[in-house]
């Protein structure tokens, strides 16, 4: 929920002198701009490309809670890994959550310190919760049990962890490109990266940029901070599960709930409230659900605004957003050189829908290891380690339904060959048999018509109904109405 006036930073351009630089990073979110901001700290010469604007992808659409208690993941990164992984995993998140809060006291930022829940709407989700309650206990975290919380919705029970924070994500993210950019960096926005090609030790960097003209860029070393990463080098888009989960804001006559509260059963309710200029709104989230794979999102997006108002009456509608993470297969995330024993391209991925203190340990893990120094908490953010072993199970169940997603794509077209238009109340479908499939939406009035094949693998989009865009449901690339390209693993546009 942008309420921002105009930042106090301008971008950048790409004039000729400034094609090279000592570290490119792709991706203004958190984990970019932070990493940007520590080795410009450093003295290395740092560009970084955005292909929309600065936070425009997860970051800015997040619901932004800087906690070390994650709805149940940490109980589920103790079952698979043990204490010691999981200790890791904790203070690397506690260190990023000391950063983000130092940073945002010293730049005058607004942070509010709450306690942070995971708790029960119904008996089925107990067990849940005390699995979190003893995984916390077993790494240090000084977590309680709750058993009333004064909420006024369905609470039976729920894990209480102290004095965590919130904050709205985009003044932080302004207040890092202005330093970045005192400190001689550079922040190009709307430049999109097509294609990265390595010779020697040098890092080239194909982009489009703002006038869709073709730019060579050249970098020692490249850090990919872009989501999912945008090369299939590593083959990062099979080790993570793209997910989608929606935001609705509200105006709330009543009290609005002070902590911040995520359930640990289905379907999920994260609560917390927001300051703004004509006092505080209500944010509730949920509706998640793996990335085209979804019929109709607006329907479970119906339903919990439903739930907002039953339990907060009088709410009223104000905003509505979305985001999109990423789950890795075996729990934890992928920070660090996108392919072993390489330190030339380096990828952060994985996060699990708790960016705000992942994305900063990763930055923090990335600059670290640019600059030639180590964190010990480091080992639980690997890219390749032989802990990712245990995720193999969940890697090929994954990419069994992979598999399954793009025949279906391709064959579910052909009954719909007689509906070559969407009706007057759908948004977009695809129809036609397999060698001249067309994807056809209706917005605002505007008709659209592109090519529904994927550029990334091949897969056959869906039309998500609550954000108006095509959806691959093989790996998360999301296009706009028209086919332009908003995020990857795709590099290109859908063709028209």
């Amino acid at each position: 929920m942008d309420n921002r006036a105009e930042p106090p930073w301008a971008p950048s351009k790409l004039a000729g002198d400034t094609r090279s630089a000592d570290v490119i990073v792709v991706g203004a979110g958190i984990t970019g701009l932070m990493t940007a901001v520590l080795l410009a700290r450093a003295g290395k010469d740092v560009l970084v490309l955005e292909a929309r604007t600065v936070g425009a992808c997860a970051t800015g659409n997040t619901t932004a809670k800087i906690s070390l208690l994650q709805g149940t993941h940490l109980s589920k990164i103790l079952t698979r890994h043990g204490s010691e992984l999981a200790r890791a995993y904790v203070e690397g998140n506690r260190e990023g959550q000391d950063w983000v809060v130092d940073y945002c006291e010293s730049h005058g930022i607004a942070v509010q310190r709450e306690d942070a829940y995971t708790y029960a709407q119904a008996a089925k989700g107990v067990p849940s919760a005390r699995r979190e309650l003893s995984a916390c206990q077993a790494v240090g975290l000084p977590a309680v049990w709750d058993d009333d919380a004064g909420v006024p919705f369905p609470y039976h029970g729920g894990v209480r962890l102290p004095d965590q924070a919130q904050f709205d994500p985009m003044p932080f993210l302004d207040a890092l490109a202005k330093e970045l950019l005192d400190r001689g960096g550079r922040l190009v926005e709307r430049t999109r990266v097509r294609k990265v090609s390595t010779r020697g030790e040098r890092v080239r960097v194909h982009v489009n940029d703002a006038a869709r003209r073709d730019v060579e860029l050249e970098a020692g070393q490249l850090v990919l901070a872009t989501g999912i990463p945008i090369l299939d080098r590593g083959g990062y888009f099979a080790r993570v599960k793209p997910s989608r989960s929606y935001c609705l804001a509200f105006k709330v006559p009543g009290p609005i709930t002070r902590p911040m509260m995520i359930s640990t059963d289905s379907p999920t309710r994260s609560v917390r409230y927001a300051p703004v200029a004509d006092g505080e709104r209500l944010i509730v989230g949920g509706a998640g659900h793996t990335v085209g794979r979804k019929k109709s999102p607006s329907k479970a997006l119906e339903e919990l605004a439903s739930w907002a108002r039953k339990h907060y009456p009088g709410a009223e509608q104000t905003h509505f957003w979305s985001a999109q993470d990423y789950t890795p297969i075996d729990q934890l995330p992928y920070v660090g050189p996108i392919l072993p024993n390489t330190e030339t391209i380096f990828v952060a991925t994985g996060f699990n829908k708790w960016g705000m203190t992942n994305g900063a340990a990763a930055a923090m893990a990335l600059a670290g290891r640019i600059l030639g120094g180590r964190m010990d908490w480091a080992r639980a953010f690997a890219s390749w380690s032989p802990h990712e072993l245990s995720g193999l199970p969940t890697a090929l169940q994954a990419n069994l339904e992979v598999g399954f997603d793009l025949a279906k794509g391709w064959i579910t077209p052909l009954v719909r060959t007689g509906r070559r238009s969407p009706g007057a109340d759908e948004g977009g479908v695809v129809s036609g048999p397999p060698w001249h499939l067309e994807a056809r939406c209706r917005v605002d009035g505007t008709e659209h018509v592109v090519s529904p094949v994927c550029p990334h693998l091949g897969g056959i989009v869906n039309w998500n109904d609550a954000d108006q865009a095509w959806e691959c449901p093989l790996h998360g690339s999301r296009f706009a109405p028209d086919g332009t390209l908003l995020e990857g693993p795709a590099t290109r546009d859908l063709t028209a």
